[in-house]
């Protein structure tokens, strides 16, 4: 429990220690959005970073921001994408991905191949990532704490290793990902068995 604690306030202090990721959740805690997460790779990433001692910001392509609204319209979506992108100046308006996690089941199969129920709550899509790893998400609270949500635990994050989510067939593009990865973070440990 305690190696546990150890790491999230590890994974606490990467994140304040980027000013870019700082500022997008920021801006976003004062959006008002429903259950949000900024998850995935700005966050991952931010933790290699700062165990393998590159700059803040290396290697980070975009900020995923997740939200959840039971509304799956496009239209719905659009609008807080929209208001979101209105809330950031660049280059952060257009590294921001906003997605309505409750809305990906309508769109998942048919892009990826892949069954991909309805979710109950942002939180549960990090339960299906494509890598332990990266099923990560933090979230600034009015109050300036800093919620961190990690399904799988945060030592396969803390230790670069990447290996395929036990509870999702292996993705199609593993080798895609895991080769633009290692171009970035050659540190990494890959394992698939």
């Amino acid at each position: 429990m305690d190696a546990d604690r150890n790491l999230e306030e590890r994974l606490i202090a990467a994140v304040r220690g980027d000013p870019d990721l700082m500022r997008v959740l920021e801006t976003t805690a004062g959006l008002g959005l429903n259950d949000w997460l900024i998850f995935s790779g700005s966050v991952y990433q931010c933790v290699w970073n700062a165990v393998t001692g590159r700059p803040a910001g290396h290697g980070i392509k975009d900020f995923d921001l997740g939200y959840f609204d039971e509304d799956v319209s496009w239209d719905a979506e659009d609008v807080v994408i929209r208001r979101v992108a209105e809330a950031f100046d660049e280059p952060l308006r257009s590294r921001v991905e906003v997605r309505n996690q409750r809305r990906v089941s309508e769109w998942f199969p048919a892009k990826f191949g892949e069954p991909y129920p309805p979710v109950a709550r942002t939180a549960e899509a990090l339960n299906r990532f494509v890598a332990p790893a990266f099923a990560v998400g933090v979230r600034l609270e009015a109050d300036g704490r800093m919620s961190v949500v990690a399904p799988f635990g945060l030592e396969d994050t803390f230790a670069m290793i990447v290996r395929p989510n036990p509870n999702r067939p292996l993705a199609k593009d593993w080798d895609r990902v895991v080769a633009g990865l290692r171009a970035r973070w050659p540190e990494l440990r890959v394992e698939t068995a």
